[in-house]
C-alpha cells in the first residue's frame, strides 16, 4: 500500500547561537535498511522553515508499506547555516507499522536536544500530478507605507476527521520579495497528495506576506477545485480577507498529468459518422475503493487471538530437541519464535494488547480437550503475556495427546471476533480479529475444518496457520487453497521455510490479511470511519529512538549516506 509520510515539530532547541537570531529549521527523511542486501536510501527533504522552532513542514515522502514487513525512517533536523556547516537540532527513528497502528496514525518523540518530533502516515491516494502556474495582480500591501509585502503562496488539501475539518499543508511557494503583483515558479505537486486524485475535491490557495520571525500575515485566500482550475486556465479567481476583495489570482497554468481522463479515452475512438441514435445514461466511475490504511486510519482495532498446538507429536517438553522445549538459557523454540514476532508486528495496531491465548490437543481429566483456555487468564498482556500464559500450561495438568482438531477454536475465535464487532458498532467503531494457530501436524480431518470455515466465512476474523516442525502439511495448504465459498479467509505458512529470518516469517504469514480486512467489510457495506485526527497534546511522547546514521550534503543540494543506516534483521529478531 502507498502511505504519505508528513512531519512537523515543536519547541526545538535554537541552535543558532549568540545574537544570531532564530535556528531555520529542515528535516532529512532517510528509510533504513532492515534486511540483508539492501542500502540505507534517502527519501529526500523537508523545505526550510525560517525562524521558526515548532516547524511545520510542508514537504510529504511517499513509500510502499506491507504489513509484516518492517520499514524504519530515520528523520534528521537541522538548523540551515548559509555560511558554515549545518547544525544538528535532534534526531528520532520511527516505525511505519507502529505509526500506522497509533491512534490518529501518527508517533511523537522526545528529542535529546530539545523539543518533540511528530510523525504522521495516511494513505496516499490517487496518481498522477498538477503543474500549477499562478501569478497576482494589485495585492493589498501588508507593510506600511514605506515597504512592499513578499508574497508567496501554500496549497492545503482539505482532510475531514472525525468531526472537524482541516486543512494540511501540502506546498509552498517561492517568496517574491517587494512586489504587489507577483508572479510565482510553477508548482508541480501531486495530486495524491493536494487531493487524493479527486479532481473535485476541494482545495485551498492562500497567498501570505513573508515575514523573518515565521509569523506569516495572509493576505487573501480562495477555495477551489483542481477541476476548476483547469477550467480557468487565462482567467482570475478573487483573493479574500474576511469577506473582502485583497487582490487577485491569476491562473496561467493548469496542467494535470498521469491521469486517465474520460476526454482522452474517448479521443482515441475513431467513430464514423452515424445517424442520431437514442440517448443513453452517461457512465460515472465509482469512487476507488476504501484500503486497509482507510479502515485502520479511521480507528478499526485489529484484536489478535492465539491457539496452540499441544498434541504429543510435539515430543516430550522437557526434552532439548523437541518442538515445545523451553531451553533454561533463554533460546526461543520455534513456537515462542512465531509468537513473538507476529505479535510484534500486530501489537501496534491494538490498543490494549489482550489477547485470548487457546490450546488444543491434550487430555485434562482423560478427556481430549481441542479448546481450552492457556494460563489462569482469559485475556493477557502483550507478546510476553501470551508467552506467559503458553510456559504456564505445562503445569496445569496437561497430558499431550491428540488429534489435531482445531474447529472448536476457530468457532471460539469467530463468536468472540463477531461479538467485537458488534460492541464496537454500538460506539460507532471498528474491530476485526486475527486468530494465530500454531500447529506441528497437519488436522486430522480437513474437510470438516473446511466445513467449520464456511461456516464462519461471514466473520470479522483472519485465519493465520504457522506449521512448526518437519510434518507433512500438504492438507494444511489444502486449506489455504481451497476455496471457501467467495472467502479466502485463511493463510497458511510452513515455519521451516523462514526459519532464519523473522521478516520473512511475518511477511509471509501477514500478507493477505490486509485485503481480507477490507473484503469482510465491503462485503457488509461498511465503509472506513472518518480519519481519527489527534491534536498534539493528545499523543504521548516517546523517548527518542537513535541510529548510527551519517550524511553528506554536496554543495550541489545532494545528500547522501556516508555511514550507517543499517538494521538488518538477519536472524530471528
Amino acid at each position: 500500500m502507498k502511505l504519505e509520510i508528513s512531519l512537523h515539530a515543536s519547541n526545538l532547541q535554537n541552535v543558532a547561537g549568540a545574537f544570531k537570531g532564530t535556528s531555520d529549521p529542515y528535516a532529512v527523511v532517510t528509510q533504513i535498511a532492515t534486511t540483508p542486501g539492501t542500502a540505507p536510501k534517502i527519501l529526500g527533504k523537508t523545505e526550510v522553515m525560517k525562524n521558526s522552532l515548532s516547524p511545520n513542514w510542508v514537504k510529504v515522502f511517499e513509500v510502499d508499506y506491507e504489513l509484516g514487513t518492517p520499514m524504519q525512517i530515520a528523520v534528521q533536523i537541522y538548523d540551515e547555516v548559509r555560511k558554515g556547516d549545518n547544525k544538528s537540532m535532534g534526531s528520532s527513528t520511527f516505525e511505519i507499522g507502529n505509526v500506522l497502528g497509533a491512534r490518529g496514525n501518527c508517533k511523537a518523540r522526545k528529542l535529546k536536544k530539545g523539543g518533540t518530533i511528530f510523525c504522521h502516515v495516511a494513505k496516499a491516494q490517487g496518481s498522477g500530478h498538477l503543474r500549477l502556474g499562478l501569478s497576482a495582480t494589485k495585492l493589498k500591501n501588508t507593510e506600511g507605507l514605506m515597504r512592499k509585502s513578499d508574497p508567496f503562496f501554500e496549497l492545503s488539501n482539505r482532510r475531514d476527521g472525525a468531526g472537524n475539518l482541516t486543512w494540511d499543508n501540502v506546498y509552498r511557494s517561492n517568496v517574491v520579495k517587494d512586489n504587489l503583483s507577483p508572479k510565482w515558479k510553477d508548482a508541480v505537486v501531486s495530486l495524491s497528495v493536494l487531493n487524493q486524485g479527486d479532481l473535485e475535491k476541494p482545495i485551498l490557495i492562500e497567498v501570505f506576506d513573508h515575514e523573518s520571525d515565521g509569523d506569516h500575515v495572509l493576505m487573501g485566500k480562495v477555495e477551489t477545485t483542481v477541476k476548476e482550475l483547469t477550467s480557468l486556465v487565462g482567467s482570475t479567481l478573487d483573493l479574500k480577507v474576511k469577506g473582502k476583495s485583497t487582490g487577485t489570482l491569476n491562473i496561467l497554468k493548469a496542467d494535470v498529468a498521469g491521469v486517465e481522463q474520460v476526454t482522452q479515452k474517448m479521443g482515441e475512438v475513431s467513430v464514423a459518422p452515424v445517424t442520431p441514435v437514442t440517448p443513453v445514461t452517461t457512465f460515472v466511475p465509482p469512487p476507488a475503493a476504501p484500503t486497509f490504511a482507510d479502515y485502520i486510519g479511521g480507528g478499526c482495532e485489529l484484536n489478535v487471538g492465539v491457539a496452540i498446538d499441544f498434541t504429543g507429536s510435539n515430543g516430550d517438553p522437557r526434552k532439548p530437541g523437541t518442538l515445545h522445549y523451553l531451553a533454561k538459557d533463554g533460546t526461543l523454540n520455534d513456537y515462542e519464535k512465531a509468537i513473538t514476532s507476529i505479535l510484534n508486528i500486530l501489537g501496534p495496531y491494538d490498543s490494549n494488547q489482550q489477547y485470548p491465548v487457546w490450546g488444543f490437543g491434550a487430555k485434562y481429566g482423560g478427556v481430549v480437550r481441542h479448546c481450552f483456555q492457556c494460563g489462569p487468564d482469559a485475556e493477557v498482556n502483550g507478546a510476553q503475556g501470551v508467552l506467559n500464559a503458553y510456559h504456564q500450561t505445562f503445569s496445569s495438568g496437561l497430558i499431550m495427546s491428540g488429534p489435531t482438531v482445531f474447529d472448536e477454536v476457530l468457532r471460539a475465535a469467530a463468536a468472540k471476533a463477531q461479538a467485537s464487532q458488534n460492541e464496537a458498532a454500538g460506539q460507532g467503531k471498528q474491530s476485526y480479529t486475527v486468530l494465530l494457530i500454531l500447529t506441528d501436524g497437519a488436522v486430522s480431518d480437513p474437510r470438516t475444518t473446511a466445513q467449520v470455515l464456511k461456516q464462519i466465512e461471514n466473520a470479522p476474523l483472519s485465519v493465520v496457520i504457522v506449521g512448526i516442525g518437519n510434518a507433512d502439511f500438504s492438507t494444511m495448504q489444502f486449506l489455504d487453497d481451497a476455496s471457501i465459498g467467495d472467502m479466502d479467509l485463511v493463510q497458511f505458512v510452513q515455519f521451516n521455510q523462514h526459519c532464519n529470518n523473522s521478516v520473512s516469517l511475518t511477511a509471509e504469514t501477514l500478507r493477505e490479511v490486509p485485503d481480507q480486512l477490507v473484503n469482510f467489510y465491503q462485503r457488509n457495506n461498511i465503509q472506513p470511519l472518518p480519519a481519527v485526527v489527534r491534536a498534539d497534546e493528545d499523543i504521548i511522547v516517546e523517548e527518542e529512538q537513535e541510529i548510527d546514521l551519517s550524511l553528506d550534503f554536496g554543495d550541489d543540494g545532494e545528500i547522501v549516506v556516508a555511514a550507517g543506516g543499517m538494521d538488518h534483521r538477519d536472524g530471528w529478531a
